[in-house]
């Protein structure tokens, strides 16, 4: 294939994820849908008005804004009154899409596990719209985890915290006496949990083991009429899911989960930050007989395409050869190859299609594409597909940390 039709290819690939337009499902189980982009579309205070544009065009712009507007809010009670009732609804955070159940109902719960195929023993995040809510779910909140709620709250970081009994249904924490907790900061996510007046226990919104949903398309490719209903509030932001932490009383921040969040920044505000020694241990990913795990992405491989994947990691000239080797001998045994790459080496790749993360310098690009890019290769039909590894630091972390569980830790080493 040549270079021009490999990114033709990539082209079309993302596009199609970006432009697809998500309709109500048809059929016996009808899974909702709520298009609530348009609380997305608000004018901001900066923003100026074409003074050429004539008036009577601007009053009828602005009548079709509010009733869109107000079609979304009435979308946005529709589906929290599903939430209310027991039902499951997939919701847009800043991170990826969740699957949300009213975190105190074993019934609603157990259909999250149901439709996703969850492991019983990963336990869920509860997400919440109000700091009030918090102390209806845990006994206490040391300093360290104040401080850790002041700087990232709302935000990408979900804390571990002592849950109280019965607040929450034990399915929801997998039987340990914790409950990890987080505030999202999204503009659809906090007025949903917020009118459902329920705290919102919500994983991501895909087939467990499948790569997370960064779209509402996504959602829909995995637990189509599996769930009662979509909320579309377009694509996230963050792309990888939220850091879990478990704040010490001697101040000391332990990451469980890499996230949104880096250990940079918790740097900045805790007295020490650890690494929980599980998310160091090689071949964790799928040892079912291990200790249940404290946070969700902890235990299990995750996030993987259907074909077989592995990460390559060393300096770039030798990343470079030995994957353009790995790839040659991959097409002459006709296997279709894919290339997760960064646009500084992508052009270096000839394989059936080559999706570039973006700059190896602006990882924020690389976490809000790996996904899709995931799911893409499974469009494709990729059977063979190698990553180039990034650095460790800052989000880079969260970022290894999902091709690794995607790849079920195939780390190639080369120097």
């Amino acid at each position: 294939m040549t270079r021009e039709r490999e990114k033709l290819q990539y082209t079309s690939l993302e596009d199609k994820h970006h432009n697809r337009a998500v309709e109500p499902v048809k059929g016996e189980q009808n899974t909702a849908y709520w298009d609530v982009k348009a609380l997305l579309n608000e004018q901001g205070e900066g923003e100026t008005i074409n003074v050429h544009v004539q008036e009577t065009s601007l009053d009828s712009r602005a009548k079709k804004e509010s009733a869109a507007r107000e079609a979304a809010l009435a979308d946005l009670q529709a589906a929290a009154a599903c939430l209310r009732q027991g039902k499951t609804v997939a919701f847009p955070t800043e991170t990826v899409y969740g699957l949300g159940a009213d975190a105190r109902s074993t019934e609603a719960v157990e259909a999250v596990f149901a439709a996703k195929g969850r492991p019983s023993d990963n336990p869920l995040i509860v997400h919440i719209a109000h700091r009030d809510q918090l102390h209806e779910l845990v006994t206490e909140v040391n300093a360290a985890a104040e401080a850790l709620m002041a700087a990232f709250w709302p935000g990408p970081l979900t804390l571990v915290l002592p849950v109280r009994p019965g607040a929450v249904s034990p399915r929801v924490t997998a039987g340990l006496d914790t409950v990890a907790v987080r505030m999202p900061d999204h503009p659809v996510a906090l007025p949903l949990i917020a009118a459902a007046a329920c705290p919102v226990a919500a994983p991501s919104a895909n087939r467990s083991g499948r790569p997370s949903p960064t779209l509402a398309a996504h959602v829909r490719e995995d637990l189509d009429g599996r769930i009662g209903g979509i909320v579309d509030g377009g694509p996230t932001g963050v792309g990888v899911e939220s850091t879990v932490v478990q704040a010490g009383d001697d101040g000391t921040v332990t990451i469980l989960r890499p996230g949104g969040i880096t250990a940079e920044q918790l740097s900045a505000v805790a007295a020490r930050v650890a690494t929980d020694p599980a998310l160091l241990a090689e071949g964790s990913g799928g040892d079912s007989a291990s200790p249940a795990p404290r946070s969700p992405g902890m235990k299990y491989t995750h996030y993987a395409p259907a074909g077989a994947l592995c990460v390559v990691e060393g300096p770039p000239a030798a990343v470079a050869a030995w994957t353009r080797a790995a790839l040659a001998e991959a097409a002459q045994r006709g296997e279709r190859t894919a290339v997760l790459a960064f646009a500084e080496h992508a052009e270096q790749y000839r394989a059936d299609a080559v999706f570039s993360l973006g700059d190896a310098s602006e990882l924020q690009e690389a976490a809000r594409r790996l996904y899709a890019a995931l799911r893409s290769c499974d469009e494709l039909g990729a059977t063979y597909i190698v990553a180039e590894a990034c650095s460790r630091e800052g989000l880079g972390a969260a970022v290894m940390n999902r091709l690794l569980k995607a790849a079920g830790n195939q780390l190639i080493q080369v120097d």
